[in-house]
């Protein structure tokens, strides 16, 4: 079922309120060969700017995060082990430098198989999600509970960053 696309004023928000926003949201993407999916984000991770030491943008702007310090609403992907494409969505205003990666979706758990189940590559970088044709998010009549958890997979970042309660995830 189909419900109206987010707008760019869902995402000028603060990363730590629309990650857990986002759990329970439609996820809508258009294939190449015209079909089209529609995941439930189960799972979705926040990373907050320049201060949070697990966040791409804490060591500054490069060409590889250059897209988060611009304002909400575009997609982040960047590669990493050479085989995953992981899905992020820009938040905050300009200069917030904040994203939210997308963990889980449509029953997939795991950054990297919901980049493969997206079918996602490069050319998703910078694309706004308020125009693209082939990935938006639609908001839902779910009404779900979302836990807060650590976030995973970040032990270089250091303490306080590994256990902060940043990790959303929808209760069944």
């Amino acid at each position: 079922m189909e419900h109206p696309r987010l707008t760019s004023d869902f995402f000028l928000r603060d990363v730590l309120t629309v990650a857990p926003d986002l759990v329970g949201k439609t996820l809508v993407r258009v294939f190449e060969d015209g079909t089209t999916g529609r995941f439930t984000i189960t799972e979705t991770e926040a990373y907050r700017g320049s201060e949070d030491k697990a966040c791409h943008a804490s060591r500054g702007k490069t060409p590889r995060n250059g897209v988060m310090f611009g304002e909400g609403g575009v997609i982040y992907v960047y590669f990493v082990y050479g085989m995953h494409w992981m899905l992020n969505f820009v938040t905050g205003h300009a200069g917030d430098a904040s994203a939210v990666l997308i963990r889980g979706a449509g029953g997939v758990t795991g950054p990297g198989r919901v980049g493969r189940l997206l079918a996602l590559d490069r050319s998703f970088y910078g694309e706004k999600l308020t125009s693209s044709p082939r990935l938006w998010i639609e908001d839902s009549d779910l009404k779900v509970q979302v836990k807060s958890l650590p976030r995973v997979g970040i032990p270089y970042a250091g303490e306080p960053w590994i256990s902060m309660p940043w990790r959303y995830v929808m209760i069944l």
